[in-house]
């Protein structure tokens, strides 16, 4: 009853959101920050709905970055309201295809001015990339983004792709780490099995990406990768190094 009571509000905003973002069609910044005012008034309800009680560490990190690139671990469902109520204003977010096909919530998503990536092509991910980092130093904007590329099914922190490097490389942003304990306690990955109770969210000190070089673009992704894993408690931290 939790989960349907989220999704009907979750509806309800994007049906507004939808109708008004038709009207500024032709200015995707405008949608995008529209779009970040609809996440910070559905995203905590539906927290408190599904009876999450999130507790954020070094909020103010979030606001005093930006614009920035802020990365997150992904092991659950909950992970997109909490990334939709706490995305600083002016934040683009950058989500797999998939999310499109989810009735209203993935249309208000497509309209929203926001990236969809389709991760089976390579070369249409990397112009899409490119189109992106463009916006973003044009019109001084964030990205939000999860370099798992896919949820956690355990919880345990994965293998970081390399695309938020190469976008820190192409606007040098700084990369703030936001890193979610026990999500996947309160709603695991492939179930409606609800747990209410708390969830906390840590967002961690900026890292200064303007001396990253593209020959090490690895030992970069490995370094944010690094500081998620101490961050995270050790249920969380992956069994062995990421292998590349």
């Amino acid at each position: 009853m939790r989960i349907a009571a989220s999704f009907v509000l979750l509806s309800s905003g994007a049906v507004v959101y939808l109708l008004l973002s038709l009207l500024l069609l032709p200015w995707r910044p405008l949608r995008i920050r529209i779009g970040n005012v609809y996440g910070k008034a559905v995203g905590p309800w539906v927290a408190r709905i599904l009876g999450v009680r999130t507790r954020v560490r070094y909020r103010e990190r979030l606001a005093s970055s930006r614009p920035a690139i802020y990365i997150t671990n992904h092991s659950s469902a909950l992970d997109v309201f909490i990334a939709m109520w706490l995305c600083p204003m002016g934040g683009c977010g950058i989500a797999k295809k998939e999310i499109a096909r989810i009735p209203f919530f993935g249309w208000a998503y497509r309209l929203s001015g926001h990236l969809l990536i389709d991760r089976s092509d390579r070369e249409g991910a990397i112009v899409a990339l490119a189109a992106t980092a463009e916006l973003v130093r044009r019109h001084r904007l964030s990205i939000w983004i999860w370099p798992e590329g896919t949820r956690s099914r355990d919880g345990r922190l994965l293998s970081f792709r390399k695309g938020f490097a190469h976008l820190a490389l192409a606007t040098g942003l700084p990369v703030v780490p936001v890193v979610v304990h026990g999500a996947h306690e309160r709603l695991p990955e492939r179930s409606f099995q609800l747990v209410p109770g708390a969830l906390d969210v840590e967002v961690m000190e900026p890292v200064d990406t303007r001396s990253w070089k593209r020959e090490t673009i690895d030992e970069h992704v490995e370094q944010i990768h690094e500081i998620v894993r101490r961050a995270l408690r050790p249920a969380q931290r992956p069994f062995q190094p990421p292998r590349r």
